[in-house]
């Protein structure tokens, strides 16, 4: 039996036991640190606004009433066919 042979075979196998991995100490803290750039809080910020906006305008609302009520509220008819039409292409695509 050849004695040089046997160790290398040894050192192979001892290269590859893989060696525990070193243990923190306990009075080692890791911490985790998240940073959110510039555009991430932006866009956070414009979520927080539009979530606290109110669903209806009540001043917009108000105003209508009032321009309805006096009878001075007017809608083109051409306003009308334009949404009518820009409605039936949307829902037909």
């Amino acid at each position: 039996m050849r004695v040089d042979a046997y160790s290398k075979i040894s050192q192979i196998y001892q290269a590859n036991v893989k060696k525990p991995a070193a243990k923190q100490s306990r009075t080692e803290k890791s911490s985790d640190k998240i940073e959110i750039s510039n555009f991430g809080q932006s866009l956070a910020l414009a979520k927080q606004a539009v979530q606290d906006a109110p669903e209806v305008r009540e001043d917009r609302v108000a105003e209508l009433k009032a321009q309805i009520s006096s009878g001075n509220y007017h809608v083109s008819s051409e306003d009308i066919a334009e949404k009518m039409v820009g409605q039936y292409f949307n829902l037909s695509v």
